[in-house]
């Protein structure tokens, strides 16, 4: 959505790095689909996804903003459980061309389960992007903003880009 108000393109980094099948882009492959994809328009893009570690500063030196979407575990968790039933049953595409989610992926398996991994890794994310915003957020002049609560901060937010975008 804020790529289309901004009318730049949007970047998965999910769909850039996953193959067919759960395969695993290798790193080299990984680093020229990205470097491709955040060269093509020179008007900038929105990248969502972080593999800050697998592209180093790939992203990192050419972004100019980073908003941390940082919702309550009670909003988007059940949130995450439609969404991923809805790709289980082909209702709505998955995270990347030919990687499908089966019953056994979602709720049986430790490694593969997006919710497992919403589960264990939703306080780990929280404290290290915490730690973030203490070095780079925008009230220490640096370029990250977490928008967080149960949504009227986030459609605030946009609002204020399409009138940004609106003034241009």
């Amino acid at each position: 959505e804020l790529a289309s108000i901004l009318d730049v393109p949007h970047v998965s980094l999910d769909a850039l790095f996953w193959k067919p099948n759960w395969t695993k882009s290798t790193l080299e492959e990984f680093r020229a689909k990205v470097h491709q994809r955040l060269t093509e328009n020179e008007k900038g893009w929105v990248v969502d996804g972080s593999y800050d570690y697998q592209l180093g500063g790939l992203v990192t030196e050419r972004r100019t903003d980073v908003i941390w979407l940082d919702p309550p575990f009670l909003l988007y968790f059940p949130r995450l459980i439609i969404r991923t039933i809805l790709r289980m049953v082909g209702y709505v595409d998955g995270c990347a061309p030919g990687c499908f989610e089966t019953p056994r992926d979602v709720f049986f398996s430790k490694k593969d389960s997006i919710l497992y991994r919403a589960i264990r890794y939703h306080y780990i994310v929280h404290r290290r992007e915490g730690e973030n915003l203490k070095r780079w957020g925008i009230q220490v002049g640096g370029n990250m903003r977490r928008i967080g609560g149960w949504g009227t901060e986030l459609e605030l937010w946009k609002l204020a880009i399409v009138r940004m975008m609106e003034n241009r």
